[in-house]
């Protein structure tokens, strides 16, 4: 297993977002776009490492372009959209929220500090 392929989609949830995605092939010359499913998982890879654009592994390719789409699928709504299909079958009837609380004091949270 490659080490990057536990942040990419699944093929079954591929399977959902695909209709909604733009066409790969717009008929303009020059170099053919690096396909949806590649810009998803780079996507994802930077979403989940938390690293920075430029560190992106060169297998997603160029990180401008993989930001440049992200960036276009953020302004025009896709992401909403990618999101509200792939939450249509889950489950919410089996959730574990943790509400673990910790309290500071509060010479920790800018309250007043006892002077001696």
């Amino acid at each position: 297993m490659d080490k990057y392929e536990t942040y990419e989609i699944t093929d079954e949830q591929w399977k959902k977002i695909e209709p909604l995605m733009p066409p790969e092939y717009t008929g303009k010359k020059g170099r053919p776009r690096k396909d949806n499913r590649t810009m998803v998982n780079g996507i994802l890879w930077i979403n989940h490492s938390g690293a920075q654009w430029r560190q992106l592994p060169k297998k997603y390719g160029p990180w401008q372009s993989v930001y440049s789409r992200f960036a276009k699928w953020r302004d025009n709504g896709l992401w909403e959209q990618i999101f509200a299909e792939l939450n249509k079958d889950i489950d919410t009837e089996n959730y574990s929220i943790d509400s673990t609380c910790a309290k500071v004091h509060q010479s920790a949270n800018g309250g007043e500090k006892k002077r001696e």
